[in-house]
């Protein structure tokens, strides 16, 4: 309780009752904002009356805009299952614990990738295999054909050596020595042409085999990748937050379970996300009538509710320009998203915690401040009534801005004194009806 705050008590009441009071008034007191208000003993005539009071204070005055909001991360990695087959979990971090970089998040059923690599592999040799003996095949084709080519090549010249003798001892030898020669030359055209087809196919027989070393290769580098992504790390410090399995059967209207140890997952599912810690923001729902009164760049006060004994400061920096849709016991209501991100953190700090946002539209220091309970309006003025000694007096004074708990006082009080939160005359009345 404020040191302002003063007990009260009733006078002319048994001893209970005015305990019984007493406790009600403190209850009533202690929800009024500002806590500096108090209870006074009013003297009338005939009684004393209490009369909550506050004292004048100087300090600084905002009108803001108040607002709910939970807190999150600015940067957060999703840890996805990998692209095969209804992977099954078989070991899942803990939700809500810190984790480190490099520690294991999930971990699946490896047994079918190991499969599959070991299937690749063979594969992969059985073709360096085939490579290799292809290659022995075309060597010794080409070593005989290397000597069908010297052969119908040295019959040839022996052809035209023989031709040649034969022109000098007759023409008719020597036309059929010039037969031969013939021969022997499409011999080895012949030879040639067989000689340059098994090169054809050679380099054909070459090039499919390549083509499936290097699709086997492919083959084999995606099996490793997938046997790689069996077992997933955390890609920065963080908190380990096990997101919802939405193909698992929860019970009827609530939200599904979090994944757990032997789920199978799909490809791409999200399985958990990794928050970082050393920075965060609050995701703000402003409401239609709020939403033009703000812009980018508007100081922020947050108050977290599981962090209640510190204030944190947070900057406006972004509000979305689409509204979203709010569905409420049939009627709906218009909500534009908005983040501050914070300036100042808290190891207490945690993504998905609930919090308020204050938003300060303006702010003046130094400025004198009363509850707006303490104002009244006499004559069509404003006015307080201050405590004098066991009494009240009636005082008009000058105000500016007021927002929804304070009202800036310019003339007409000074800062200690104190003023009723009630008409007094009007507390008299109903304690004389009590």
């Amino acid at each position: 309780m404020s040191k302002d705050l003063k007990p009260k008590q009733r006078i002319g009441q048994t001893p209970a009752t005015r305990r019984k009071r007493a406790l009600i008034w403190t209850v009533l007191l202690l929800a009024c904002a500002g806590g500096g208000y108090a209870a006074y003993r009013y003297n009338t005539v005939t009684e004393k009356v209490e009369v909550a009071v506050a004292k004048v204070r100087q300090g600084e005055f905002r009108i803001s805009i108040r607002t709910r909001g939970e807190i999150r991360s600015v940067r957060s990695e999703v840890i996805t299952a990998p692209q095969v087959p209804s992977p099954q979990i078989v070991r899942l971090a803990e939700s809500g614990r810190p984790i480190r970089r490099g520690e294991v998040v999930v971990e699946f059923d490896a047994a079918q990738q190991e499969q599959t690599l070991l299937e690749k592999t063979t594969s992969m040799r059985t073709v360096e295999k085939e490579m290799v003996q292809t290659k022995a095949s075309h060597r010794i084709t080409n070593e005989q054909d290397g000597m069908s080519k010297m052969t119908a090549e040295y019959n040839v010249e022996r052809s035209k050596l023989e031709a040649s003798k034969a022109e000098v001892i007759s023409e008719i030898e020597g036309a059929k020595d010039r037969l031969d020669v013939g021969i022997s030359e499409g011999e080895l055209k012949q030879v040639k042409t067989t000689i340059d087809s098994h090169s054809v196919a050679e380099n054909a027989d070459l090039e499919r085999l390549d083509q499936k070393k290097d699709k086997v290769g492919r083959d084999t580098d995606r099996a490793k990748l997938y046997l790689s992504k069996m077992v997933l790390r955390a890609p920065n410090d963080g908190i380990v937050n096990i997101l919802p399995n939405f193909r698992s059967s929860g019970s009827f209207g609530n939200a599904p379970p979090p994944f757990k140890e032997g789920d199978r997952a799909w490809t791409g599912a999200a399985i958990a996300e990794i928050p970082d810690l050393s920075s965060m923001r609050v995701e703000l729902k402003l409401e239609e009538v709020d939403r033009g009164k703000l812009q980018l760049g508007q100081a922020a006060h947050i108050r977290v509710d599981a962090v209640p004994d510190k204030d944190f400061l947070a900057d406006l920096d972004w509000i979305s320009p689409i509204a979203s849709i709010n569905f409420r016991g049939g009627w709906t209501e218009k909500i534009f998203p908005a983040r501050a991100t914070l300036k100042n953190l808290d190891e207490r700090l945690r993504p998905g915690m609930s919090a308020t946002a204050e938003i300060i539209l303006e702010s003046e220091q130094n400025r004198m401040l009363i509850p707006t309970r303490a104002s009244f309006t006499k004559n069509g003025k404003p006015a307080v009534y201050v405590q004098k000694g066991a009494d009240f007096e009636l005082r008009p004074i000058e105000v500016g801005k007021r927002n929804e708990s304070d009202i800036v006082v310019l003339k007409g009080l000074k800062v200690g004194e104190v003023v009723a939160l009630e008409n007094p005359v009007e507390a008299a009345k109903k304690a004389k009806k009590l």
